[in-house]
């Protein structure tokens, strides 16, 4: 009898296997294999403390190559610089207004002055960049005057395109979002002023009805065009609506306020910088608390602004630094001074959001990168992959006490280290009186008041 072999039986089925070369699982150009990774947290039992040690490793580099210093812009100019301004429709160009009545034109990537007029006769208060890249100039010798950098004949770029002349000192400068027009502070009242027509009547004159003392900035809203803001000297912070030429609201804070900003992102927030050393930003639709309240100057607040994402902001103070912040933070994420740096007087975000300029009373216009640790060149897939890596583990890891140390450590001048822990004690013996006052007084007669309600003192519709 034959034997039966199972090769041959009609039931029997061919089985066919994968096969790949090595060279497959190979990168292009190398010869080292790849291999697979399980992702089983069983077999991988100190992960965690691998990624501790990569979070600290990167958050070290990070602050080891922070510079965020880049240079100054040209020679910059013979007196303090009192107004910055970016072109909105450039990232190469910015205008800038000194003491002794110079208005330059700055090219960024070069870092030098293509432009340059003696407009004023005093002290250029304001200057801001028209929809069709003109510049507006606003002084103490109570004149706006309209330049264009641009024009390609010499004659024209020395000469005003026009001039508007008014009865008192121009303190500020606001172009509208989407029209032809611009606003301008002088004594206690905003005039909107409509460039196609020269003369030197405003087409809205703005006021509270009740007396007010010098206005000292305005802001248009770039989104909710037909809202305009003002600071004062009497503490008040005025919101006008174009639509009906009135006054919307009032607020009076404990100290003035020296410059107002928009978030570009979110209509109806605002920022305004106080002197007492605080920023605030609120919502125009409830007035009477503040959103947030960012703390860290030593000394007043000069000027403010949101970046163009909205997501964060920089300030300039009589304390000789500027500051980095986070929208949603009340202290800053960074800290930026030189040695030679007086007192700034005005900051800007570039149009990228990727620099910062400052102009501050030595005469220069300073250059700085928003990530002091950030460079600008083109990175290979690998190095953006691992700054990604670093970026995520420092951020989960963040809560650690020695990362978070390390973080946030920044190195202050001996005279802001030295008034801030002044500072410090001062706010804390005026919390212990206040504390006291609350616990040996009646019963609710003497009530709790959050911080961001405090500097509130008065709201008037």
């Amino acid at each position: 009898m034959a034997r039966f072999s199972p090769l041959l039986s009609p039931y029997s089925k061919k089985i066919k296997t994968l096969s790949r070369s090595a060279t497959s699982a190979q990168a292009p150009g190398s010869s080292v294999s790849r291999l697979p990774r399980n992702l089983d947290p069983a077999q991988h039992p100190f992960e965690r403390a691998r990624e501790y040690t990569r979070a600290l490793n990167a958050v070290k580099l990070e602050r080891m190559f922070a510079a965020p210093f880049i240079g100054q812009l040209g020679r910059g100019h013979v007196e303090g610089v009192y107004t910055l301004a970016c072109d909105s429709e450039s990232l190469a160009r910015c205008v800038s207004g000194s003491g002794d009545g110079v208005v330059k034109v700055w090219d960024l990537p070069a870092r030098k002055e293509v432009w340059s007029v003696k407009g004023h006769d005093n002290l250029v208060r304001a200057a801001c960049w028209t929809r069709d890249r003109r510049v507006l100039s606003c002084a103490v010798d109570r004149s706006v005057k309209l330049w264009d950098p641009y024009d390609d004949d010499e004659r024209s770029k020395v000469m005003p395109v026009a001039t508007y002349l008014g009865s008192a000192p121009f303190t500020s400068l606001s172009f509208h979002g989407s029209v032809a027009c611009f606003a301008a502070a002088a004594a206690n009242e905003v005039s909107v002023y409509d460039l196609a027509r020269p003369s030197n009547t405003p087409v809205q004159s703005l006021k509270w009805p009740t007396s007010v003392d010098t206005v000292t900035n305005v802001a248009f809203n770039q989104v909710e065009t037909s809202i305009l803001a003002s600071t004062a000297t009497d503490r008040s912070i005025i919101l006008y609506d174009l639509r009906t030429s009135s006054p919307l609201s009032k607020t009076t804070l404990t100290l003035a306020s020296n410059a107002i900003s928009w978030n570009p992102m979110e209509a109806f927030n605002f920022a305004v910088a106080n002197e007492d050393h605080n920023v605030y930003i609120f919502d125009m639709r409830k007035i009477d608390r503040a959103l947030n309240m960012l703390k860290g100057h030593v000394a007043a607040v000069m000027d403010v602004q949101f970046s163009p994402t909205g997501e964060e902001l920089v300030t300039a103070s009589y304390d000789r630094t500027i500051r980095l912040w986070n929208r949603n933070q009340g202290h800053s994420r960074d800290v930026y001074h030189t040695k030679r740096m007086q007192r700034v007087f005005s900051c800007r975000f570039t149009q990228d959001s990727n620099y910062v300029l400052s102009g501050s009373d030595d005469g220069n216009i300073r250059l700085w990168r928003t990530n002091a640790s950030q460079r600008q060149g083109v990175k290979s897939a690998r190095q953006r992959e691992k700054l990604e890596y670093d970026a995520a583990l420092v951020e989960r890891y963040k809560h650690m006490p020695e990362i978070n140390r390390i973080k946030r450590h920044r190195r202050l001048p001996k005279p802001v280290k030295k008034a801030a822990e002044i500072k410090n004690e001062e706010i804390r013996a005026i919390k212990r009186r206040v504390e006291n006052e609350r616990k040996h007084s009646k019963k609710g007669l003497v009530k709790r008041r959050s911080e961001r309600e405090k500097m509130i003192l008065a709201n008037e519709q």
